[in-house]
């Protein structure tokens, strides 16, 4: 193919897909390339699996989901054709079907591939299959797929492009190690990537460095959205080889960036309102896990067919800062905060909570349960049985007035609340989403401030007061727990750093406060199980990221 004389114009299409949806997914194809068109692109990358939606999990051994994915990128070659886009390269993932000679004998082995389509014409052009599979963390891919086992280059308008998927670019060798003295011009990496704090960087650095070992620029394309407890950050970037950033993404939005590769210095500077070759700025780290927690929420509800939400507000920081979550994720009118005070209940909570929702501009209701409690008085129950009652009570009034009038009921668990098994079963405990779950106690005080100073509404009085469940009077939480500071030191160190009881002690961690912990996080693994998801903010949420027997008798 004779080269051009010209530079080439990629689209960074940066779409929210929808699992199972391939035919909503195709659409949304269709409307991007549409859009890349107009601005004269050449060449627009999707991301990982857009077709079939990321991650697919189980759907995958399902005859009928395979044949209407490996049908689908036919099926949208032959759509962007007849729509007049068959001129545009289009290169997105899917789910490929295995050859017929490795599917015998293997029904319960995986045999196709997580695959990247090249599209053009009307027809598949070209396809590549991922050759890393991870299995850690969130992810089980080699017990979905096979591993593809061929490098990849095409030349398109004069230019030598490599490919990859997601963890191809993590590993060192493989079939991108393949690609070193190819000559290649870029090498295009489309990914699944889902957020956690600092990942980005990770991926700044893992692009450069890859970059620099194949003697070319490295484009990463990645999804966005919400995927069940996944949020897909985007970003999608490309990085010079020198480790010079050349365009960006927002995170947390779909973004159509496009950039141009071969463009001449007196070329450069192309209107910001294009998109293109722009470098759009990123949040701080603590706008990224705000920003991450509302498209989680966001995400969750809209695609599992809720448009309202349900908050139990209790005039403490967790509840306020949920139902603001809440509000920024599906609007303040969709918002219903119920608050449900007894004889333990301080005054000061019920004012927090009346001008905290009056603030925020949601619907408000007040129900007091100290009727409901007198209910149970022939149990005589007392203690903590008679404590947890409360919190038994206020959740199946958020329930029951789901169930009447809908909405999500959003779970307010901390991540420090979560580890240590602070919460009542089936009270507190009880909701759809928990979209603070991988978020510690320490951090929500620091988030708080930060919505506060971007027009939020949590009060003085919520950041400065004790934190109490108020299960009787005059309760804190540190009756139960050591300070939020000093807890969540240890917890961070126990589960984000795998310590154990030795290291942390001699790290200088008092040792009744590191045995009470590790007590306490150890015997709440059944109780974990049983509680809503949320959003991955961390590198060992307690969900996927740490999985620990509930049954074992292994002590540190």
């Amino acid at each position: 193919m004779a080269a051009e004389n010209r530079p080439i114009r990629f689209a960074m299409a940066q779409i929210d897909t929808f699992v199972g949806d391939i035919a909503g997914n195709c659409e949304k194809v269709v409307k991007a390339c549409q859009k890349a068109k107009a601005q004269k692109a050449d060449i627009v990358v999707f991301p990982e699996m857009t077709l079939t939606g990321y991650p697919t999990d189980d759907l995958v051994f399902k005859n009928s989901f395979r044949y209407q994915a490996s049908d689908a990128g036919r099926q949208l070659a032959a759509a962007l054709k007849d729509n007049g886009l068959g001129g545009l390269y289009v290169f997105l993932g899917s789910l490929g079907l295995g050859s017929p000679e490795a599917q015998k004998g293997k029904i319960w082995y995986a045999t196709d591939h997580n695959r990247l389509l090249m599209l053009h014409d009307g027809e598949i052009l070209d396809t590549y299959d991922k050759h890393f599979l991870p299995t850690y963390g969130v992810f089980d891919e080699l017990r979905l797929f096979a591993p593809g086992n061929k490098a990849l280059t095409i030349e398109i308008l004069g230019r030598k492009l490599g490919v990859a998927i997601c963890e191809d670019i993590w590993r060192e060798g493989g079939t991108v190690g393949e690609l070193k003295g190819a000559g290649i011009d870029l090498l295009v990496s489309i990914n699944g990537s889902p957020y956690n704090e600092g990942k980005m960087k990770t991926r700044y650095d893992l692009a450069a460095e890859k970059g620099g070992k194949l003697g070319c620029s490295v484009m990463y394309v990645n999804q966005v959205g919400g995927q069940d407890d996944l949020v897909f950050d985007g970003g999608s970037f490309v990085m010079a080889e020198n480790g010079k950033l050349l365009a960006q993404a927002r995170q947390f939005a779909e973004d159509l960036v496009f950039w141009d590769l071969g463009l001449s210095p007196a070329l450069e500077g192309a209107p910001e309102e294009e998109n293109v070759n722009v470098c759009r700025k990123l949040g701080s780290l603590d706008e990224q896990v705000y920003a991450n927690s509302v498209l989680g929420l966001k995400d969750y509800a809209l695609k599992n067919g809720f448009d309202k939400a349900v908050v139990g507000l209790s005039g403490g920081i967790d509840s306020a800062f949920c139902a603001e979550i809440a509000a920024d994720a599906l609007g303040k009118d969709n918002l219903t905060c119920i608050f449900m005070p007894s004889s333990s209940t301080s005054p000061q909570s019920a004012q927090d909570a009346r001008e905290f929702a009056k603030e925020l501009g949601c619907k408000f209701k007040e129900i007091p349960i100290s009727g409901f409690i007198s209910a149970f008085d022939t149990l005589e129950l007392e203690g903590g049985a008679e404590e947890n009652l409360h919190s038994r009570i206020r959740g199946m009034i958020l329930m029951s007035y789901s169930n009447q009038y809908g909405g999500l009921v959003i779970n307010c668990a901390n991540k420090s609340e979560m580890a240590t098994g602070y919460f009542t079963m089936y009270g507190d405990s009880v909701g759809a989403y928990s979209p603070i779950c991988d978020i510690y106690k320490s951090r929500i005080y620091k988030l708080a401030a930060l919505k506060n100073a971007q027009g939020g509404c949590i009060g003085k009085s919520m950041l400065a007061k004790a934190p109490s469940a108020e299960l009787h009077p005059g309760q804190k939480d540190t009756d139960s727990l050591p300070p939020y500071q000093v807890l969540d030191s240890i917890l961070y160190a126990y589960i984000e750093e795998n310590q154990g009881r030795a290291e942390m002690l001699a790290a200088g961690f008092d040792r009744a406060e590191v045995d009470k912990v590790i007590g306490l996080v150890d015997k709440a693994e059944w109780k974990r199980r049983q509680c809503p998801m949320g959003p991955k903010v961390s590198l060992r949420a307690l969900r996927h990221d740490r999985q620990i027997p509930v049954t074992q008798h292994f002590f540190e």
